[in-house]
């Protein structure tokens, strides 16, 4: 008997055409427990590495930075499944007003009838400066935010007076869609300030990819701002994002572990987790949410950068190998509390010819975990 209770889920289809989109999640409705969409404008791989030599999948997708809008997707997925819980993963506001988003989660609570979890976190530079949008206080800003968010749901008319917003005889009065069931708010937390909101203000957390001791350290740090705050430890439930190389030969995933796009997204490593393990970052002091503009680097840049990506970088960032490999891996987050994990297969970035293997592994891991798991554990 399995000692735990995990939720399953995955990412969202970004790319139109939209039928393609309502065709997969109509499979997901059932099979996992949520789907999540990031919000993004630009990906996080340069264009100079969206070649054909490079990323295959790139013969059939023009650009790394294609994404249909996130919360109209949510909307029309909603309207097309009855079961699964959608999220962002995550949103930010610096380009959404507290208020649209309080009201359009409510809207999207409406359309799903309590599906929706609002995802949101401080944001990534990427999506915001080269908008001509000002990049300033970006843990303040969502601490703010979600306070803003929680007030314009009491339906009362309302003031704020914050660093970032301020309210005055503001009004949302769209109730839930059940009765004081307000949308869930998951919080994308990584540094010390954010996991402190968490704690404090959230009602989930999703970290993008953490490694198993660094996540257990972070969510005792929200269990304790939880405790501070005056609300039960386990009020916020623990959740992850995380991305997964998978084939039955280990051969097979160490070479993807070294592939193009597995360095491209190694490369968002903070520095410091680098210096942790003994190596320099190949840009030195760096942190991507901060820094990291895609569109503004160039090949002769990002290719001596993946040259300089250590092996242990990429196989500390993904989880990887066949399903009873990756099974296990998450087995050891479960049991030490962790509640919904979201799987993105990345495979197909790194080696194209591996898809549909890479699908079917999948499906062998997610059926374990919503069927198998306290029949037949895995040694």
């Amino acid at each position: 008997m399995a000692d735990y209770d995990l939720k399953i889920g995955t990412q969202g289809p970004i790319f139109p055409p939209i039928d393609n989109v309502l065709k997969a999640v109509k499979k997901f409705d059932g099979l996992y427990d949520s789907v999540w969409w990031p919000d993004h404008l630009m990906g996080w791989i340069p264009d100079a590495l969206w070649q054909p030599d490079l990323i295959e999948l790139s013969k059939f997708q023009k650009s790394p930075h294609t994404f249909l809008e996130t919360l109209t997707t949510m909307a029309c997925v909603a309207s097309n499944t009855t079961k699964i819980l959608l999220g962002s993963a995550v949103t930010e506001t610096f380009r959404r007003h507290p208020a649209m988003l309080a009201q359009a989660f409510l809207t999207l609570d409406h359309i799903s009838k309590g599906r929706a979890i609002l995802g949101i976190g401080p944001g990534e530079a990427e999506n915001v400066v080269p908008y001509g949008i000002e990049w300033r206080y970006p843990a303040r800003r969502l601490r703010e935010s979600i306070e803003v968010i929680r007030l314009l749901w009491s339906g009362k008319i309302s003031d704020y007076a914050g660093q970032v917003w301020k309210l005055k005889d503001a009004v949302l009065s769209l109730p839930p869609e059940r009765e004081g069931k307000y949308p869930p708010i998951w919080v994308g937390a990584h540094s010390n300030k954010t996991l402190e909101i968490t704690g404090e203000l959230g009602d989930g957390w999703i970290p993008e990819h953490l490694e198993i001791n660094e996540y257990f350290e972070k969510l005792e740090m929200i269990r304790d701002a939880s405790k501070k705050a005056g609300r039960e430890p386990d009020s916020v439930t623990p959740a992850l994002f995380t991305s997964l190389i998978l084939a039955e030969d280990s051969e097979d995933c160490r070479q993807m572990l070294g592939s193009v796009a597995a360095k491209a997204y190694a490369l968002l490593t903070p520095s410091e987790k680098y210096e942790q393990c003994g190596y320099k970052h190949p840009f030195g002091e760096f942190n991507a949410y901060r820094q990291y503009i895609p569109t503004r680097v160039e090949k002769n840049q990002i290719l001596p950068a993946l040259e300089k990506v250590p092996e242990e970088i990429c196989e500390r960032r993904y989880i990887h190998g066949n399903a009873d490999e990756v099974i296990r891996v998450i087995e050891n987050y479960a049991r030490k509390g962790l509640r919904h994990i979201i799987l993105w297969n990345l495979t197909p970035l790194c080696d194209y010819q591996k898809t549909r293997e890479s699908f079917a592994i999948l499906l062998k891991i997610v059926d374990y975990f919503k069927n198998g798991a306290t029949k037949n554990p895995v040694p």
